[in-house]
Parts: C-alpha cells; sequence; structure tokens
C-alpha cells in the first residue's frame, strides 16, 4: 500500500528548514565544523560535527532536550501538512532514536523539575511529549534500532497505516549524540572520523562525523496527488556483530533483494545509501547493492550524510525528509561535489537530477546488524 508524505520539518547543522537544507546542498556546503565551537573544554575539538544552532529549541523545564525538539518538529511537520488538532486526534506517534535523551541530564542552560526527572530519564518520552502536549490519543512508540531506528520508526508507521489502525501517523527522528560520554563511546568503538575525510565511499574513509538532527513526517493512509509516496518497508538482521556488520554485506544484500523482488514491475532508478563513513560500512555496502540490485543501467546515488553529518538514529527519517523535500519538485537532491563513486553504473549527480515515474530505495543500517529499507515514489 502506498501513503503519503503530507508533512516534513527538518533541523541540523544545514539548517531549520527544508529549504535551507536545499540552499545549502546546493551551494556545496556542509554542516559540519570542529566541535570545539560548541564544546570548548571536550577532548575531540577537531573532530567534524554538525549541530543545531538555535540551542533555545532544545531547552524546556519540562521536557528533556531531544524531547522538547521532537515536540517543536512535530507543531512544524504538522502545520506543513495543513492539517488540525481534530485531524490528528487518533493519530500514531512514532519515534526513532539511539538513544533519546540518555546522557541529557546535564543540558547546558537547563534547569529541570525534579518532579519530571523519572520521564525525562525515559527513551519513550521523545514520543509520549508530542502525545501530551497535542492531546494525540493514538498509540505512541519509541523505537531503538540505533541508526537504523528511525527509519524503521517510518516503517511501523507504515505497518500501522497498513492495517488500518490509524488514519494519519506522525513519525519522529531525533538525535543529540554531541556530549562528552556519547562521543567517548563512539570514540573507543573506532567509528568515528580519524583524518577528517567525508567521503563515504573513498578508499582511506576512516569513521563518521557525528551530527546533531530532529525531523519530522505527517504521513497519511491515503494517496493523495502531488505528495510523494512511501511505497515499501523491509527489515532484517545480520545476526553477526555487536558493532559492526558482515565483509560481504549479506544481511544487507538479502534486505535488498527482497525490496527487488516486491517492486518487481517497478524501475528502481535511484538510491539514497546509509554511507555512514566507515571502511568496513563502505566495502559491505557497495558489495550488496551490486549483487542485490544488478545494474544494466545507470542507478544515482544520494548519500546525505557528507552533508549532515551522521546523525545516528534520527540519520534515517532526516534523510527521507529531504527526499521528500526534493519529491515535491520531481526532483532528487545533489552529491556534495567530488565524493567517489561506487562501481558503474552507479552515479553521484552533483546537480539536483528529475526524477518521476520511478522507484527509489532508502537504506539504513543500526549497529548490532540490523538492516532497513523504504521504498518511495511521487
Amino acid at each position: 500500500m502506498k501513503h503519503s508524505i503530507l508533512g516534513i520539518s527538518i533541523l541540523s547543522g544545514l539548517g531549520t528548514t527544508p529549504a535551507e537544507h536545499a540552499a545549502g546542498m546546493e551551494a556545496g556546503k556542509t554542516g559540519l565544523r570542529p566541535l570545539s565551537e560548541l564544546l570548548p573544554d571536550g577532548n575531540y575539538g577537531n573532530l567534524q560535527a554538525g549541530w543545531i544552532e538555535d540551542r533555545s529549541l532544545l531547552i524546556s523545564r519540562k521536557w528533556a532536550p531531544a524531547s522538547a525538539l521532537s515536540l517543536h518538529c512535530a507543531l512544524e511537520a504538522i502545520e506543513d501538512a495543513g492539517l488540525s488538532p481534530s485531524d490528528l486526534k487518533h493519530a500514531a506517534i512514532i519515534a526513532g532514536s539511539s538513544r533519546g535523551n540518555a546522557y541529557l541530564t546535564n543540558w547546558p542552560g537547563r534547569r529541570p523539575f525534579k518532579l519530571m526527572a523519572a520521564s525525562n530519564s525515559m527513551h519513550g518520552e521523545i514520543a509520549s511529549a508530542v502525545s501530551i502536549e497535542l492531546g494525540i490519543t493514538g498509540p505512541w512508540q519509541t523505537i531503538a534500532s540505533g541508526c537504523a531506528a528511525s527509519l524503521d520508526a517510518l516503517g511501523y508507521a507504515k505497518m500501522l497505516l497498513d492495517a488500518g489502525i490509524v488514519k494519519f501517523a506522525i513519525v519522529l527522528g531525533i538525535e543529540l549524540p554531541l556530549v562528552p560520554e556519547i562521543i567517548e563511546h563512539y570514540h573507543n568503538t573506532g567509528v568515528l572520523t580519524t583524518n577528517g575525510i567525508n567521503d563515504p565511499y573513498h578508499p582511506e574513509t576512516s569513521g563518521f562525523s557525528p551530527g546533531e538532527a530532529g525531523c519530522a513526517l505527517v504521513l497519511s493512509s491515503e494517496e493523495v496527488s502531488n505528495c510523494p509516496k512511501v511505497t515499501g518497508y523491509w527489515c532484517n538482521s545480520d545476526a553477526d556483530s555487536p558493532i559492526g556488520m558482515p565483509s560481504d554485506g549479506r544481511g544487507l544484500r538479502q534486505c535488498l533483494k527482497q525490496a527487488v523482488r516486491a517492486l518487481t514491475d517497478e524501475a528502481i532508478t535511484a538510491v539514497c545509501p546509509h554511507a555512514s563513513g566507515t571502511l568496513l560500512h563502505a566495502q559491505a555496502e557497495q558489495a550488496a547493492l551490486v549483487d542485490a540490485l544488478q545494474p544494466s543501467e545507470p542507478i544515482s546515488l544520494h548519500p546525505l550524510k557528507p552533508f549532515t553529518g551522521h546523525s545516528v538514529g534520527a540519520s534515517g527519517a532526516l534523510d527521507t525528509a529531504i527526499l521528500a523535500h526534493y519529491l515535491r519538485k520531481n526532483q532528487l537532491p545533489p552529491n556534495l561535489p567530488n565524493l567517489t563513486a561506487p562501481p558503474a553504473p552507479f552515479t553521484l549527480p552533483e546537480k539536483p537530477v528529475e526524477f518521476k515515474d520511478s522507484t527509489l530505495l532508502k537504506i539504513a543500517v543500526g549497529m548490532g546488524g540490523h538492516n532497513s529499507v523504504i521504498s518511495m515514489e511521487m
């Protein structure tokens, strides 16, 4: 079944609106800067990272920082969708985040209520805050499948819409990973960039540049003309490693093959890959794409993390929201100039390209070996 994306909101180091993101991308800019500008006393000042410039959006006495961001994003997406409170009274709210509000207790500039301490520490607060503040009585859930979390949230929302449980769903992707404890964990695991190469398929890529992000998408169970559509969702697990993935990308390959079989009558002409920036992932994802898609015609790739940084659990929905903004114009987004291209016939266009009468795949891969794929069309 096809479900329309009626509304979107996007915040990252690249901007606070879809238009700001598009303008930055088309100018070949990134939202990455030395982390010392945000954390002057930290140990990783030279690390390139992206963050939300307006810190006031992350501060609330009642709600923890990630929850405050989720509420802001939800309100913007609802306004963009043109829906009323009565439309959304029974909507689903599905959030995706690798950590929610974990590690965000001592947030700079925040003076919280002690009474809210238990709620503020709960992973699910990023979804419940939206339910409570907007009076939405439909089901809410927070999914935490690592870097695949918000793409899984989108998939879970699609299943609720498929089943007729709700008519509308609000999907949230929220991540605030730029705190010392989390950065230290990434460093110890060896997934942060050590050489600053911001080119996910480069043979010397060494890891990712982390980024904050908040985004929301409002989905409808109906097909609405002139709106991007989510048309499919597939997921599986590698059952291999808690921190990596098989070098041949076999789990992702099988997930992609499921999608290809289900979309046998569709022309898959573009892919927005996960492209995290680690060398292992670059090799495994390329192998999976070549084997699963077996392209004879050019397929354009649109890795978006070089623009925004890797926003971990928010990245799947963030990328989807950027894609949806471009699909509204029957386009696909440009790539950061001079990226390394995987084997032909995959291409990395540096300008927006026309897109219609075909299908786009979006991939997300979560630490612990979880793979997710959605399909989209205009």
